[in-house]
């Protein structure tokens, strides 16, 4: 699937006309962009999107993440995807509520933290592929061995962090099972120069079924 990362309605609003896009992933910083308070603006994209709607936890605290996790479901309901940091006490929360409400586990920067997130019971394991990149010399190599140690579990790989088509269609080619962008990457995804000179092409010199 492929999902609009943003917060902001209006972003949201011209994403799902595409008839493509599958759902909105959000965090705390994309949350900060919206005019509206979070709970405003997370119950204006539920109505947005039919699809997964995904927050981020804020808290640190074991109990605080647990309670701040039951809240995010009573805003949401039964679109969300709860997004739990790739620390030990997220892993230990993912454990707690994956089984009431469906988690995925973010930040993750190697194999290994998949491989947990999976044991935990999360739905996704989400992988900054650019930002990986810049830290860690090679985005899609990590992508790769997740891949690898999460293809006999149940746990998906979504794709953050990206910055081009390209980027997007090397992160799926390398193992991801999901993406999500912002509204200018989707909006390029499905555009090409060749592409509409073909097209262009065969109007010019073809004929089709009248439309009156």
């Amino acid at each position: 699937m492929i999902y609009l990362d943003s917060a902001l309605i209006q972003e949201a609003q011209q994403a799902m006309q595409f008839g493509w896009v599958k759902g909105i992933t959000t965090n705390p910083t994309l949350l900060a962009k919206s005019p509206l308070a979070p709970e405003e603006t997370l119950f204006a994209l539920r109505s947005i999107t039919s699809g997964e709607l995904y927050y981020q936890l804020v808290s640190t605290e074991f109990e605080d993440m647990i309670s701040e996790g039951y809240r995010a479901y009573e805003i949401i309901g039964s679109q969300i995807v709860l997004k739990i940091p790739a620390t030990p006490v997220g892993f230990k929360v993912v454990a707690r509520l994956a089984r009431e409400i469906p988690c995925s586990v973010t930040a993750i920067y190697s194999a290994h933290q998949s491989a947990v997130a999976a044991e935990a019971g999360a739905k996704y394991a989400i992988v900054y592929v650019d930002r990986a990149a810049r830290l860690l010399g090679d985005g899609l190599a990590l992508v790769r061995q997740m891949s690898n140690i999460l293809q006999a579990s149940n746990t998906q790989i979504l794709a953050a962090s990206l910055k081009s088509p390209q980027q997007a269609a090397d992160a799926l080619q390398s193992g991801a099972d999901h993406l999500t962008l912002p509204l200018n990457i989707l909006q390029s995804m499905g555009e090409h120069s060749l592409s509409q000179a073909t097209v262009e092409e065969f109007n010019q010199n073809g004929i089709g079924i009248s439309h009156v």
